[in-house]
């Protein structure tokens, strides 16, 4: 090999070495490659940055915004309610989630179907109180089983099929790849909830971790005419919260403590609870209950346009000493107060009446210039916005969902490509008011998408200086003249490739390898092209392996080696499935 490709080998061993034994965040340590690459002259400066204007880059940042407008009409929750339900433990939650994905997935993009379910996931967990970390691996692990089902189920399957009609003449139908696919996606989702105590690790969320949380007081009022009304505590949701409870009921002046999970919600039900920030957060999204303060609806402006905000009263506050009603906290400071903390104290009481203190925690519901209205003022000692606290707009939420399905149906029948789609989806939501400019530009994770594109930089090095091409060929050259020998160093090198470059790269680079070896075989090229399909699809074993992967890499909370644990038995269970059955479906 020339001396560029040993340089471009050290370079990816050195991320690879990075990644699994660091917590370096991956988008920087891609970034840092592709800069040697291009510094060194290995790729140009259009191979380097050319990730930014992929297809498939773009139409992940056009699904995040597309997400944003689920999320922030309610339209998320309606999915959850649908689709997931509630599960009595662990298990039932994965097989709830995997079952459905995997089926989507045979006919969807995958990614589509990734991005729109991680808020939803991410919300389902907390309420049920299930390891989010448990949930997000086998997400994109069962979007992947389902991928490869069918010819449209991955892009990479679309690729092999469009190789092999211009090779041979003749491409595969949209379900004869499933006498395989379907034993392997069930296979793969089986020994994924099985073993799932050994694959998956349980990355605690930071709040778990705080041995004395600040406790909110928050008042929420039942809807009339909601969808709460009639229904139990527990059928409403509002018995499992994570990180809070619901402490007392009062209707019609009569106080019910210690509320039964069976008690049935009426109109104008007050209902208090008590708990962390992010609970008190997850009931303003709950749709039927309101503010127990009417304050909120005098403000300026829609809800939607607003954030919660947590504020320290300092003492030299103008409304310290008296209550919060008396303050007349709205007009002075165009906010309202949801709930307040005091030093881990229940307090009791309308909030209106509570009596304010130097020291006192508010959670205060603001339009987006009360930071900088207060930010050098005395009255606060601390302003922290809270994090997706958003109110949704359910009165959208149905516009939203029609959205979704429209984009999915018309890439689905071909009307449009999934970036088209994509791209129109949310344009839509953002024209409809499902989503604000604010939300949607804050909504792009940058560190998915930069990591994402950095990965074909990465690639472009190693098909340039012939690195790809030479391990490839030394692999396949041991294998000998046994044709299954040859079939399964083609899916491991294919499967190694899919690790360390892009899924479609890998499947482009080896179908030629594939191609020849068959050739001096004399044997049918089909086994082999859809052996590439598989190894291909089917990546566990790295985060960059797979662009869903990729996704659910930081809402997971995991590390590099995580992926290790669960993808390399994930793969060679499906791999060696595939092995068996491939031959016996299509002969030599």
């Amino acid at each position: 090999m020339p001396l560029e490709a040993w340089f471009t080998a050290a370079i990816v061993v050195g991320m690879l070495s990075v990644l699994t034994l660091t917590r370096a965040a991956p988008d920087l340590v891609f970034f840092g490659a592709v800069v040697l690459l291009l510094l060194t002259g290995i790729i140009s400066p259009g191979e380097a940055f050319a990730g930014l204007s992929n297809q498939g880059v773009i139409t992940v940042a056009a699904l995040y915004i597309v997400v944003a407008g689920l999320r922030e009409t309610g339209g998320i929750q309606w999915i959850v309610n649908r689709l997931l339900g509630r599960p009595k433990n662990l298990m039932r939650a994965q097989v709830r989630l995997t079952g459905p994905v995997a089926i989507m997935s045979a006919f969807l993009n995958n990614t589509p179907v990734v991005g729109m379910l991680i808020p939803a996931v991410s919300e389902w967990a907390r309420k049920f109180q299930l390891p989010v970390s448990r949930l997000m691996m086998p997400l994109s692990f069962a979007a992947i089983l389902g991928g490869t089902v069918t010819v449209i189920g991955t892009s990479t399957n679309l690729v092999v099929n469009g190789l092999l009609l211009e090779q041979t003449g003749d491409g595969l139908g949209l379900f004869d790849i499933a006498w395989v696919g379907v034993p392997v996606a069930v296979a793969g989702l089986a020994f994924m909830i099985l073993c799932n105590r050994w694959l998956f690790v349980d990355r605690k969320p930071a709040i778990s971790e705080i041995d004395d949380p600040r406790e909110y007081t928050l008042e929420m009022i039942v809807e009339a005419g909601g969808p709460l009304v009639g229904q139990t505590i527990e059928a409403a949701g509002l018995r499992h919260l994570p990180g809070g409870f619901l402490m007392e009921l009062d209707r019609d002046g009569t106080l019910i403590p210690a509320v039964s999970p069976q008690e049935v919600l009426r109109a104008g039900d007050r209902l208090i609870f008590v708990g962390v920030v992010e609970s008190m957060a997850d009931l303003q999204r709950i749709r039927g209950l309101t503010p127990a303060t009417h304050q909120v609806f005098k403000l300026d402006g829609r809800r939607s346009d607003r954030a919660l905000l947590e504020v320290v009263v300092s003492n030299t506050c103008p409304v310290v000493g008296m209550t919060i009603r008396d303050g007349k906290f709205r007009n002075r400071y165009n906010a309202v107060v949801i709930a307040a903390a005091r030093n881990g104290q229940r307090l009791r009481g309308k909030l209106g009446d509570v009596v304010l203190r130097p020291g006192d925690t508010l959670l205060v519901e603001a339009g987006p210039s009360f930071m900088a209205q207060n930010r050098n003022r005395r009255d606060f000692f601390l302003m922290s916005q809270v994090q997706d606290s958003v109110a949704p707009r359910h009165d959208r939420a149905l516009v939203a969902v029609g959205i979704l399905a429209a984009m999915v149906g018309s890439a689905t029948l071909g009307l449009l490509s999934m970036l088209e789609a994509a791209l129109a989806a949310a344009g839509l939501m953002v024209l409809t008011g499902c989503v604000s400019m604010f939300s949607a530009r804050s909504s792009l994770d940058w560190s998915v998408l930069l990591t994402i594109a950095a990965a074909f930089g990465v690639a472009a090095a190693m098909e340039n200086t012939g690195l790809a091409q030479s391990i490839a060929l030394t692999l396949t050259g041991l294998a000998g003249t046994d044709p299954w020998v040859n079939l399964l160093m083609v899916y491991l090198v294919t499967a190694l490739f899919t690790s360390l470059i892009t899924n479609n790269a890998a499947a482009v680079l080896m179908f030629p390898i594939a191609f020849a070896v068959a050739a001096d075989l004399g044997v049918s090229l089909l086994p082999f092209a859809v052996i590439i399909m598989f190894a291909a699809s089917a990546s566990f074993a790295t985060p960059f392996g797979y662009q869903t992967n990729l996704m659910v890499y930081g809402p997971g909370g995991y590390r590099f080696s995580d992926y290790l644990r669960a993808g390399i038995p994930m793969t060679v269970v499906t791999g060696a499935l595939a092995l068996l059955l491939v031959p016996m479906v299509w002969g030599w």
